[in-house]
């Protein structure tokens, strides 16, 4: 499988300011593939470093050291074959935007037409569930609704990389698990390449056809995990799978290691 997404030898050091200046090496040596069409989960301990890694990745931090390729192309900043969902919905949402426009944001930004920015913008929010709320505010909805319009808004640009920085850790349990099947579902449907980042276990393994363990900061690869489940997944009975119970007993125990005697590739 050819690779879409490439990073090579990442690191990133913060400087801190003050007096007492000093480095802190938040990513220390990261490289690895993502293939066309792929879903890939990054999980590591608290604190590790995932959402500096997604940053890289997203063109909106850069590493000190290493690359990030898409499509065999430099990502040196924001570009239209990325797009990302972040955590923190109410944030990325812009309350006294309509659902519609917000969602329509980043295509009004690149000069769309307008006849394709509204065709975009009813196909993203009908693939999400939310064909109806297009004139509602974000305020007037749900968070776990606020997030779909997130989604929405990243499916319109069409991206070639959907990049997901824990975009479920905000909602409750039984909205986390059907926007865990939505993601599933539209990766599906759309042949999207996705890297997911998450900092819960069992969501990396219900979603992922692979799962990049990070150890903890300075962060390397301490292991990738091929997740060996059947495409066709539900919440009841691929988590009462005995696969599925050994794969997050795997995924755990390399979290809570010592973080040493890693490798330094993947994919």
């Amino acid at each position: 499988m050819a690779a879409v997404l490439e990073v090579k030898g990442l690191r990133k050091v913060y400087e801190s300011s003050g007096k007492a200046s000093r480095q802190v090496e938040a990513l220390r040596d990261l490289t690895f593939r993502v293939g066309a069409g792929e879903l890939v989960c990054v999980v590591g301990p608290s604190g590790c470093g995932k959402t500096t890694l997604l940053k890289c990745v997203a063109g909106l931090l850069r590493p000190t050291d290493g690359t990030v390729t898409l499509a065999g192309v430099p990502v040196t900043g924001p570009r239209p074959g990325l797009a990302v969902v972040f955590q923190e919905y109410g944030r990325s949402l812009f309350p006294w935007k309509r659902v519609g426009e917000n969602v329509e944001l980043p295509l009004r930004q690149r000069k769309m037409p307008a006849s394709e920015r509204r065709a975009r913008v009813t196909d993203a929010l009908a693939a999400v569930g939310l064909a109806d709320v297009g004139g509602a505010y974000p305020w007037e909805l749900s968070g776990g609704m606020q997030q779909r319009v997130a989604i929405a808004r990243a499916l319109a640009c069409e991206p070639d990389v959907l990049l997901m920085d824990e975009p479920f850790a905000a909602v409750d349990a039984q909205t986390r698990a059907e926007l865990e099947d939505l993601v599933r579902r539209l990766w599906r449907e759309r042949g999207m390449t996705v890297l997911f980042v998450t900092h819960d276990i069992d969501e990396a393994v219900y979603l992922g056809e692979r799962v990049l363990v990070l150890s903890k900061s300075p962060t390397v690869i301490r292991e990738e995990v091929v997740v060996e489940l059947p495409l066709e997944r539900d919440q009841l009975s691929t988590r009462a799978d005995a696969r599925f119970t050994t794969l997050r007993s795997r995924v755990l125990g390399l979290i809570r290691g010592d973080g040493q005697g890693v490798s330094k590739s993947a994919g």
